[in-house]
């Protein structure tokens, strides 16, 4: 606290802001560097179609794991019919002998996004580093 002394009958106290200011540009700086550590939630791939219509290398094709999440609860990987219970342990079977561990996870239009979540927390269980996600528009080649 400052103290102002005139010529009226007693001192008078005002407040020194120079401190509140200190602390206050101190608190800005802190916020500006921490602002771009926070997480951003769940990082994709999403697969881009190739520009020119060239044929599917099968090589790539067979490497390639695709998990459909079905309307009704029904899932599928690389077209091949399993449950939520046996989705884990058979992704941990494909991906034991590979190096890139990668797959996409493709869902219905009416399918709520707490399912497809669902099958990449599964995925991530699994051991699969990149999960990307399919969409109706890419898969038409758009």
């Amino acid at each position: 606290m400052g103290m102002e002394v005139g010529s009226t009958s007693g001192a008078m106290a005002s407040p020194n802001i120079v401190p509140l200011i200190d602390i206050l540009l101190v608190l800005i700086i802190i916020f500006m560097v921490i602002t771009p550590l926070t997480p951003k939630g769940l990082d994709t791939l999403v697969p881009q179609p190739s520009p020119n219509k060239e044929p599917v290398n099968q090589e790539l094709e067979n490497k390639t794991v695709v998990v459909q999440v079905l309307m009704g609860n029904h899932l599928k990987i690389n077209n091949e019919d399993t449950t939520w219970e046996t989705m884990e342990p058979r992704m941990e079977q494909i991906f034991k002998d590979r190096a890139e561990k990668i797959a996409f996870v493709k869902g219905d239009n009416d399918v709520l996004f707490m399912d497809v979540a669902r099958a990449i927390d599964l995925m991530k269980e699994a051991g699969i580093d990149k999960v990307g996600l399919i969409t109706a528009k890419l898969e038409a080649g758009q």
